[in-house]
Order: C-alpha cells, then sequence, then structure tokens
C-alpha cells in the first residue's frame, strides 16, 4: 500500500497555506498536544506553567511537531470540569504570544468561539473545534472572518452502543459542512477528525479507526488522535503514560487507512514511526 498522498484532498485540493505543504508530503504531519490544563486525562498539571509550557512546546518542535496544539479546558469525555471562556482564556494568555514567536503552526483546542477569536488575534493560525462546529453557533463565523483552517471532530453528548458509528460520523460531518459553506469557510480550509474516544464506546473507536478509508469520500483530509486513548486499555490494561505501543499502532493504521495529520502526546516516537513506514512502503 503506497504511503503517498492518503487522502484524494491530499493530492486535487489547493489547500490553505497552512495546510498546504504538511499534506503535499509522503508521511502524515504531526500535531503536538500542549495542554495548559490542571485535569486532562494524561498530563493535566504537567504543562500548566508558562515556562513549562513552553519547554515542552520547543521539545516537540526539536523531535519534528508541524503544528503545536494548545488547549486549556479539558475536553475528555469523562470526568472533565466545564470551565469559562474568561477561565481558559487565563490560562492561555500567558504562554500564548510566546508559543507563537517559535515559528511553528499553532493550533488553538477551545470549543468556544469567544476564546477562538482572542486566539487567532494573538497569532495561533489554526482551530481545533471538539464539536465541529456544532456546539458555539457564533465558531464558524468566527472562522470564516479570520480565514483559517478548521479541524472539526466529530462528538456525541451521549453513547450509543446500538448504532453505527460510522454512519453517525458521516451524517455529522455533512451537517458541519453545511454549517461551514453558510458561513463562508472554503473546503480548502477543513480537516475531517472522526474523534476517536469521545462520544464513543471504546469498540465504536476501533470501528472508527479500521473504517477510517470511508471518510475520504468526502475529499477532505483527515486528523486522528488516538494517542494514549482509552480504548487501548481495553485490549491491554494500561495507564495513560503505559500507551505508546498502541498508541502508535493506531496512528501507523490510520496512515495507511488516510490519514494525514496525527495528533499525539509523543511526538518524536510518533514522527518516527510514520517516517519509517512511509520508507518501508516507498521502497521497491
Amino acid at each position: 500500500m503506497s504511503a503517498s498522498p492518503s487522502s484524494p484532498a491530499a493530492a486535487t485540493m489547493a489547500h490553505h497555506p497552512v495546510l498546504a505543504a504538511m499534506l503535499a508530503r509522503p508521511y502524515p504531519a504531526v500535531m503536538g498536544i500542549l495542554n495548559v490544563t490542571p485535569d486532562s486525562f494524561s498530563d493535566g498539571g504537567k504543562f500548566d506553567a508558562p515556562e513549562r509550557a513552553l519547554a515542552q512546546a520547543r521539545r516537540m518542535i526539536a523531535d519534528g511537531a508541524d503544528i503545536i496544539d494548545i488547549g486549556a479546558e479539558s475536553t475528555r469525555p469523562y470526568g472533565s470540569k466545564p470551565i469559562t471562556a474568561d477561565e481558559e482564556w487565563q490560562r492561555l494568555a500567558p504562554v500564548l504570544a510566546n508559543l507563537v514567536a517559535l515559528g511553528t503552526p499553532v493550533s488553538i483546542d477551545s470549543m468556544k468561539a469567544d476564546v477562538v477569536a482572542r486566539a487567532l488575534k494573538a497569532g495561533v493560525t489554526i482551530v481545533n473545534d471538539v464539536w465541529g462546529l456544532q456546539r458555539d453557533p457564533d465558531m464558524a463565523r468566527v472562522i470564516a472572518e479570520h480565514d483559517v483552517p478548521v479541524v472539526v471532530m466529530h462528538n456525541r453528548d451521549d453513547v450509543d452502543p446500538a448504532i453505527d458509528i460510522v454512519e453517525d460520523i458521516k451524517a455529522f460531518f455533512a451537517h458541519t459542512l453545511t454549517i461551514a459553506a453558510k458561513a463562508g469557510i472554503a473546503d480548502s480550509h477543513l480537516v475531517l477528525d472522526p474523534g476517536i474516544g469521545f462520544g464513543k464506546t471504546p469498540q465504536q473507536s476501533m470501528i472508527a479507526l479500521a473504517r477510517l478509508h470511508e471518510l475520504r469520500g468526502f475529499g477532505l483530509p483527515i486528523l486522528v488522535g488516538a494517542s494514549r486513548k482509552k480504548f487501548i486499555s481495553t485490549i491491554v490494561p494500561s495507564e495513560p503514560q503505559q500507551r505508546l505501543g498502541g498508541s502508535l499502532a493506531a496512528h501507523l493504521l490510520a496512515m495507511q487507512r488516510g490519514a494525514t495529520i496525527i495528533r499525539a502526546h509523543d511526538v518524536a516516537e510518533t514522527v518516527q514511526a510514520l517516517r519509517v513506514m512511509a520508507a518501508i512502503e516507498d521502497t521497491k
């Protein structure tokens, strides 16, 4: 199986300039996760001080991260506590300007349009919305006004083991694309994320990965973030920090099935795995 542009979008669409160079390569881009939160499921509290957050960002960039995805509110699907937009911004403000100054594209992981607008004004160049433009009614407008790319993730309020999760994901994205078009967001600005671990049973997360190739029909780049997710521990009992092997396995499979961006905590290991896979598949 070839590792060269794995989505129709990677080969044919004129992408937003922030995405274009990353999507043209024979292996997926890597988005490094930077949580400036006290309660994220894997690394909550480790990088909530600005100096530690910046040190981690520099480390991920040195390890090969193409994007730094900063989030200041835990969106884990179990046990997270909602915070206000002002609280979220108070966590972001001390680090954001210096993070942007590092020169690597920065994405803002937020489901609040007000926070996203402030971050974009501070120099962030990508939006990562875990509710796919369907939670905050102002999100699509803010993104359209700033003319930036957006990762739209599938999500659900309730887990339903009885549904066909891939068909649910497709219907969700169809609705998101309608919202985006009405707001004036170009298709070339959109990246789809099936939302591994969000609104899904562990089995449904695995189904979404196994059938990821079905999302290629949208003709858009696909991002997968399976890093340290809970479904791994249902296969091999493990704590989040012990799930590197499972994360790499999921991400390599995602690459084969069409993912063009991988969102990960362990950047160096992920970059190495993806590039080695691409090199081996390109060897004749």
